[in-house]
């Protein structure tokens, strides 16, 4: 994959890549994505659940949205991740930043429609969110099928960007008396609240219980 005009990384170039690993771990370490495209002059930005596969992005949802039945139609589009890690606290209220993981990704989409593989991709986006639930889970009808639109994003080209470490201060301002640091971010699930029309017997499975370690194993703080 060799970086083009539009994820060309102009500014701060260094804390970018187009290294595809890097990229990778990024998508891997989140799930939800911003998808932007252009319908007669006009932007839509749509938050919507993803998974991946390789170089290609699975999304899906109602056979009605209006951001499914644009981009089946192969116009271009914009997916971007945002992963923030932590605020960072300079002495200056110019120097404060963040501490993230992003990347950008440019392609288009096409619908999935073979049933097996729309199947699979349902499986891919169900695993990429938590790990172990479509084996526990009824899968689709065939009415659920039909009434579910899957896409088949593929990256033509994408950038990643991180930001990492300290405060970057000017060399005047470390004397400041003021306190400096970053302030950690991340996701953290709390504890499983059971629906009340649980069976009798049925128990947490552990791919629940333990969710936070994907979390941690993606590098979330």
């Amino acid at each position: 994959m060799s970086p083009e005009k539009r994820t060309e990384l102009r500014r701060i170039p260094d804390r970018g890549s187009h290294d595809w690993e890097t990229i990778n771990q990024i998508l891997d370490a989140g799930f939800l994505a911003s998808v932007g495209f252009c319908v007669d002059g006009q932007p839509f930005v749509i938050p919507t659940l993803y998974g991946r596969d390789g170089e290609k992005l699975y999304l899906h949802g109602s056979a009605a949205s209006r951001m499914l039945r644009e981009l089946e139609t192969g116009i271009a589009a914009c997916v971007t991740v945002a992963l923030v890690d932590g605020l960072v606290l300079s002495r200056s209220a110019f120097d404060h930043s963040m501490n993230y993981r992003s990347v950008v990704a440019f392609g288009n989409a096409r619908k999935v429609v073979d049933q097996e593989l729309k199947i699979k991709s349902l499986r891919i986006i169900s695993e990429h969110l938590i790990a172990g639930r479509w084996a526990d889970v009824r899968g689709p009808s065939d009415q659920e099928l039909k009434a579910t639109t899957v896409l088949e994003f593929s990256i033509e080209e994408a950038s990643a960007k991180v930001r990492r470490g300290p405060p970057l201060d000017d060399e005047n301002d470390y004397g400041l008396p003021v306190w400096a640091g970053v302030l950690p971010l991340g996701i953290k699930s709390g504890p499983p609240i059971p629906d009340d029309k649980l069976m009798e017997g049925v128990v947490l499975p552990e791919y629940v219980r333990r969710y936070d370690t994907r979390l941690n194993r993606h590098g979330n703080t």
